[in-house]
């Protein structure tokens, strides 16, 4: 087989670098100047060449051309199979037609099912079980969940194609906050009303009723995405089933003593009015002196600033300057905290200070904890407002004063003046007050960190509370020692020593919210005839008769004596969400599936939820099932913006995948901006941010390209910083990829012949040989990448195997054995048309987990030309390509010698480009024209046949010569221009500045003319 050297790889490759070999035995040679080093001789017989798989696209903004979309036009009916015979097969591909019907048909089928193992010819006795981490119901999916579906949809093909059985279980989590802000928003919006007008139970009737209507759009976002999740198991964390495991955990997790109730600090939203987990308060970083809106209040509100005030001391002249960044809480100061190590006060340890408002004795406290750099060194201690205080509170037996309520006003302990001011109208009351007592002794910027609640906005306020608690020692000390021993291993495993040091410092969980949307909590409180009102008698159970009979066994009494009142709050929706591996499977019920599938075999989610997801199902499903939850931990990184900024609705760069998917303007953009939260200020900055990123919108990549994109990043380290170029880049591959596939249908069109199995391909050329044993390398990098979860560094081999080997090297040296009227003989036609068939079919294969769709849509076009697949059946639950199957095809040497022809030919190209030859101008002489046009290459004597019988086409040292002739008068004639009279005057800048670089260029060439040869005088011209 013969082809040009310039039809072998891609023009667009970068050259650089200098070669330096000389030619000591071959027939070929070369001596360019500017092409980087490449040792031929060792490469290794199993490499495959890698290039990045991602190629940003250059822009200020996102240039992209608006591409035709195709709907597909077919007869065939939602959940039968797409007709691919009888529809004539389009110019070029199109996600919208691609992705049109398959979905449907799988789930139909019962492709995604584990009973659907029992069919497959290939099924091995390995089971693969994973859960979906559950989406709020309320939401969207944005790009963190478009990667862990990625991610794992991945897996999960890959292991059903392996053939495992896979149960991948989808959910939704009740997102108790979440949805009932979003269902007393509406009502209040619709109807005027606040949850309180109407009551608990038809409050909770209106978010059902909103959640049948709005809930299951999560779940078409998922599909849209074509994740392969069994959608017959599919759970809600409020369904029945699942609320009947959540009602067990609490019973039995108090029966053991794990779960007590308290009086501690939370974290409170006032907006919300409920306790709210850490992972739902985020600490907004400030410098210094900031201004920032706060829910219910109309003016912006002053934080990042510390103020100074006095403390008289009792009995003595004198006085302790305190420092506070919030003044409000001055009415809750029960003592003042020094070091006991600071100089300056170590004369009033023991003493005490009176407090100016209230005329209460405020000891003077020592303690380690109290830093000594901080503000003056003394601290004013309000243990039921600050953490550090009531920590101090319970070392030193101090009392607790709150003196902020649950909405967020000051109680009656602050006295009339303040008794129900809002907290931070109170803090500029304070500060009036203690300048009228001459108190005040300044007010400078702090920077700090100020906790705000993610949910509704509002400045966290820590507030002391009788709650629920989950004693954690125990279970994280378990948890732990798993992951020491072996028997859970946290992917990657930097990750071990984060989770040994939180686990180590854990605290008591709070699982109380003050909320009616959640699990209500299965506690009730018990009254006797002879309790006090203020006593707190607690019994639980499954159910209010269950309680009541373990209220009479424990309190010794009747049953008519004991009335049962059930604790209003509900659980933390975190609580539900650590029971889903085995509450999804049936669990406290000993079903099939929880026999047959847990332990969970991967739990695979993002490294965010490290602690608040995944330690808690570690502690809860050891704890109540006596199993790990599951045996590996794959966490993967966050995703950014392309700036590397987080993804924020403020700064604009939220992206919605269905947005990438089916593409939106930007006038859609900006509407949904408008339709959000946001202050007036940010929703100018976000969409002045949109305009810059997305000028003409978002186009349409589709569901393959956007997962190859993800699944293309390294997703273990450092964040990925995601561009939506970057998924533009991969759609131009599928096209690559549709491209390909078109013209090998073409190829098999008339091919008579059956073309067998992988395991009949008999390659006889060198060529043939190549990508054969390419191939059987791409098959081997596959299985090496899934097996230790290094996505990024299958789609790198996948894409770089179809198109650096498949399409830049293999299809161009077949054309000519293809092509009609070639002369080749029919054996090296059908052998061609084998090859190619496989390759093609195999790579859609190892390509199917990260591109479902159009691997689908491909495959089903070619499989009528093979004739050993089955019609009605599934690329999805074919066989994966093994190594092992294809080791026949593994050919070490013609892999270590053929990178040389692909080295040459990518030299031709960037040759063919630098002097401007294209097709329409043949004979822009490189060596004066097409038919004479060459170069030379240093080689061993191997190499130089490997790469005569792909490429031979050997110039002459008198074509050399002629062409360095000509290079030498079109400088002549180019300098004598530059010396004409008057040039600097009479000729623009821009031609001049054009006429300089033609003579740099030349000047190279001329260099690398001479270079060759010089060559050529040292090896002898041994061309043809």
């Amino acid at each position: 087989m013969q082809a040009p050297l310039g039809n072998l790889v891609p023009a667009d490759t970068d050259s650089g670098g200098e070669r330096q070999t000389e030619a000591r035995a071959g027939r070929a040679h070369f001596q360019p100047c500017r092409w980087p080093p490449v040792n031929h001789c060792q490469s290794s017989p199993s490499t495959v060449v890698t290039l990045p798989a991602l190629q940003e696209v250059q822009h200020p903004g996102m240039k992209w051309t608006e591409k035709q979309k195709r709907t597909y036009t077919g007869s065939t009916l939602p959940g039968e199979k797409k007709d691919t015979t009888s529809v004539p097969f389009p110019q070029s591909y199109s996600p919208e037609y691609v992705e049109s019907g398959w979905y449907q048909w799988w789930e139909k089928e019962g492709f995604f099912t584990p009973e659907y193992h029992n069919k497959l010819p290939h099924a091995a006795s390995r089971t693969f079980s994973l859960c979906i981490p559950p989406p709020n119901v309320t939401g969207t999916l944005h790009l963190g969940h478009a990667l862990t579906v990625a991610i794992q949809d991945s897996l999960a093909r890959w292991r059903r194609m392996l053939g495992c059985k896979v149960l991948w279980v989808p959910g939704c989590d009740h997102a108790g906050i979440a949805t009932q802000s979003v269902v007393e928003r509406r009502l209040l919006r619709e109807h005027g009303k606040h949850r309180q007008d109407y009551g608990r139970e038809e409050f909770l009737r209106e978010v059902w009723k909103w959640k049948n209507e709005k809930g299951d759009e999560i779940y078409h976002q998922l599909r849209k995405l074509g994740a392969s999740l069994d959608w017959s198991r599919a759970c809600f964390t409020m369904d029945e089933g699942f609320s009947r495991a959540v009602t067990e955990a609490f019973v039995r997790l108090c029966d053991s003593g794990l779960i007590y109730r308290s009086e501690a600090l939370v974290n409170w939203s006032c907006a919300l009015g409920s306790a709210i987990s850490d992972v739902e308060v985020e600490m907004k970083q400030l410098t210094g002196r900031t201004l920032l809106s706060v829910p219910g209040y109309e003016k912006r509100i002053e934080f990042g600033t510390m103020v100074t005030f006095a403390y008289p001391l009792e009995g003595v002249e004198g006085e302790v300057s305190v420092s506070t960044t919030r003044p409000e809480t001055i009415l809750g100061d029960v003592a003042i905290a020094v070091h006991p190590e600071d100089p300056r006060y170590k004369d009033l340890h023991g003493r005490a200070c009176r407090h100016p408002f209230t005329e209460r004795l405020l000891p003077i406290i020592a303690d380690a904890l109290v830093d000594k750099e901080l503000g003056t060194g003394a601290v004013k201690v309000t243990p039921a407002h600050d953490h550090t205080d009531f920590l101090l509170s319970q070392r030193h037996s101090l009392p607790h004063l709150t003196v902020i309520g649950g909405d967020g006003h000051m109680t009656s302990l602050c006295g009339q003046w303040l008794e129900g001011v809002r907290r931070f109208d109170a803090r500029e009351r304070v500060m009036e007050a203690l300048m009228e007592k001459k108190m005040f002794r300044g007010r400078r910027d702090h920077p700090m960190s100020l906790p705000v609640c993610s949910r509704s906005g509002d400045v966290i306020e820590p507030l002391l509370r009788k709650q629920w608690f989950v004693r954690c020692g125990e279970m994280a000390g378990k948890a732990i020692q798993a992951v020491d021993d072996g028997e859970l291993e946290i992917i990657p495993s930097f990750y071990t020593k984060t989770w040994r040091n939180w686990l180590s410092n854990i605290s008591d969980w709070c699982i109380s919210r003050q909320l009616w949307w959640g699990h209500q909590i299965p506690a009730y409180r018990v009254s006797l005839p002879n309790s006090k009102n203020n006593q707190e008698l607690w019994t639980w159970g499954r159910t209010e008769e269950e309680a009541r009979q373990r209220a009479v066994t424990k309190f010794k009494t009747l049953p008519s004596d004991i009335t049962l009142s059930q604790d209003t709050d509900v659980l933390d929706t975190w609580f539900s969400s650590g029971l889903f591996p085995f509450a999804m499977l049936g669990w406290p019920r000993k079903t099939p599936d929880l026999a047959q599938f847990y332990p969970n075999t991967i739990l695979e989610t993002g490294s965010d939820l490290i602690f608040f997801w995944v330690a808690r199902m570690v502690m809860l499903g050891t704890e109540l099932t006596g199993q790990l939850p599951f045996k590996q931990v794959l966490l993967h990184s966050l995703v950014r913006d392309k700036h590397g900024r987080k993804m924020s609705k403020s700064l604009g760069n939220v992206i919605d995948p269905l947005d990438v998917i089916s593409g939106v303007s930007l006038e859609r953009l900006q509407e949904k901006v408008k339709e959000g939260n946001l202050d007036p200020r940010e929703t100018t900055v976000a969409m002045e941010a949109q305009r810059k990123d997305f000028p003409k919108g978002i186009p349409e990549c589709g569901a393959d390209a956007m997962r190859f994109a993800l699944c293309s990043h390294k997703i273990h380290g450092e964040d990925i910083n995601l561009s939506v170029s970057q998924v533009l880049s991969c759609r131009h591959f599928c096209n690559k990829m549709w491209q390909t596939v078109k013209f090998t249908l073409g190829a098999l069109e008339n091919s008579g012949s059956p073309l067998g199995t992988t395991a009949e391909i008999s390659p006889l050329s060198s060529i043939d040989r190549w990508i054969c044993s390419q191939l059987y390398s791409t098959v081997l990098q596959c299985e090496r990448g899934f097996e230790n979860y290094e996505l990024h560094s299958v789609t790198s081999t996948l894409q770089s195997f179809w198109v650096h080997s498949l399409c830049d090297v293999y299809l161009e040296c077949v054309k000519p054995v293809l092509a009609a009227g070639n002369g080749a003989e029919d054996g090296e036609v059908q052998r061609a048309r084998q090859i190619l068939f496989h390759c093609v079919s195999v790579s859609l294969a190892l390509l199917s987990p990260f591109m479902p769709y159009l691997t689908e849509e491909l495959w089903q076009r070619l499989q009528p030309h093979g004739g050993t697949a089955d019609p009605s059946t599934s690329l999805c639950v074919q066989g994966y390509p093994q190594s092992s199957q294809l080791a026949h095809l593994h050919f070490p040497q013609e892999e270590a010698e053929f990178p040389l022809v692909q080295e040459v030919a990518r030299v031709t190209r960037s040759l063919r480009a630098q002097c401007h030859m294209t097709r329409e101008r043949p004979d822009c002489d490189i060596l004066h024209g097409p038919s004479t046009w060459g170069l030379w290459v240093v080689c061993t004597p191997t190499q130089a046949k490997t790469l005569l019988e792909n490429s031979p086409h050997v110039p002459s040292k008198d074509a050399i010569s002629k062409r360095r002739e000509k290079v030498v008068c079109t400088l002549q004639q180019l300098h004598a221009q530059t010396r004409t009279p008057k040039y600097q005057e009479k000729v623009p800048e821009r031609v001049r500045k054009e006429t300089e670089n033609r003579i740099s260029a030349m000047q190279q060439e001329l260099k690398n003319l001479e270079d060759q040869l010089q060559a050529l005088d040292r090896g002898g011209n041994r061309g043809p």
